[in-house]
């Protein structure tokens, strides 16, 4: 059976591009497609060959690749896969939008709904650069909306990575999906029972990942904080902090793995479609702290993995830190939660049962 694995695009190092990733480890003998590809910015592929589009051949648009919106579904259109048997993509956006022959299967991993088309005021926020040209984004967007419709019927099966998000692709698209929790490579993070004094945020600095109210909640009680990440409000979020919070930026992998073993728990702020940070916290033993909706209520337990808080507000994430400080946390049982739920193993034995069903 040949097998061709397709992304919407490789120019960056997200929670998408790693489950990509691991779609490729587990495949190795099928063909990778994605519309632009930069080797240097994102997921490790050795020395598989990348097919790209034509897209790949405009100067800067790997840099760029927001502005080329309008070119993408043409150009996964014009990808000849009539060869395979089975297509696995790997989208929020784009990719869904190739074609196979006949009687091939197309498995889509929708980690979204395109949001920048669903969402757009959402999108315009985070992208403050985009704002001046919101008026005119908005309308090319509004014509979109009807392609995307479209092309979201392609696929024959729709995994979600979690129940928000099965729940936008049956709102939206009028399709069902199965809801696989993704996985995280467990071998990557080390267990361990002996936490240090202090409390971890490991985000991209953008406006929707609220890091504003971690701050805030620090700056008021005053405990060490580490924030690892780097974006376009770290100037801003710096400005804001007092001398108990450190910023780290960028981290390598072996100081993150460390960061996430040591701390006392990790805060994640945002709504999440699903959010790997969470999981990835839980496989070192650490207890999270999160803003308690979206996919953060599919890999968490509360008060065994972790703290949910109610609402996006300092006071709520005070209170919820103040809460932790009273459990008696089972390291060894959180790390046993994700290896179990979240592992490789796990997820794959879920994936082949889904694409062995679908091939029959």
């Amino acid at each position: 059976m040949r097998i061709a694995l397709v992304h919407d695009y490789l120019t960056q190092k997200g929670g998408a591009e790693r489950v990509f990733e691991l779609l490729c480890q587990r495949y190795p003998q099928a063909d990778i497609f994605t519309s632009l590809y930069a080797p240097q910015q994102t997921i490790d592929l050795g020395e598989r060959i990348v097919n790209t589009t034509f897209l790949q051949k405009i100067p800067g648009a790997a840099k760029y690749f927001r502005l080329m919106v309008p070119f993408y579904f043409p150009a996964f259109r014009a990808l000849n896969l009539q060869d395979y048997d089975l297509i696995i993509s790997s989208s929020t956006s784009f990719a869904k939008a190739v074609q196979k022959r006949p009687g091939a299967r197309h498995i889509c991993f929708c980690h979204n709904v395109t949001r920048f088309l669903w969402d757009t005021a959402t999108y315009l926020r985070e992208y403050k650069d985009y704002q001046y040209f919101a008026p005119l984004i908005t309308q090319i967007f509004q014509l979109m909306r009807a392609v995307d419709l479209k092309y979201a019927q392609e696929p024959d099966i729709y995994i979600a990575n979690s129940h928000i998000v099965a729940e936008r692709i049956q709102n939206i698209y009028g399709k069902q999906a199965i809801v696989i929790n993704f996985p995280i490579d467990t071998n990557r993070f080390v267990f361990s029972a002996n936490k240090d004094e202090y409390y971890l945020a490991a985000a991209r600095m953008i406006s929707y990942k609220r890091l504003d109210i971690i701050i805030e909640a620090f700056n008021w009680l005053g405990w060490k904080l580490l924030i690892s990440g780097n974006g376009p409000e770290r100037e801003r979020l710096q400005s804001k902090a007092l001398e108990n919070i450190e910023f780290l930026g960028h981290t390598t992998d072996a100081k993150r793995t460390q960061l996430f073993a040591n701390a006392k728990s990790v805060i994640v702020a945002a709504l999440e479609d699903y959010g790997l940070v969470p999981v990835e916290a839980n496989a070192s033993g650490t207890p999270v702290i999160a803003y308690g909706a979206g996919g953060v209520l599919d890999t968490q337990i509360p008060d065994k993995t972790g703290v949910l808080f109610k609402r996006q507000t300092p006071d709520s994430l005070q209170n919820a830190l103040l809460k932790s400080r009273e459990i008696n946390w089972n390291y060894q049982q959180i790390r046993n939660h994700a290896v179990t739920n979240f592992s490789e193993e796990a997820f794959f034995h879920q994936v082949e049962q889904v694409i062995a069903t679908a091939c029959q």
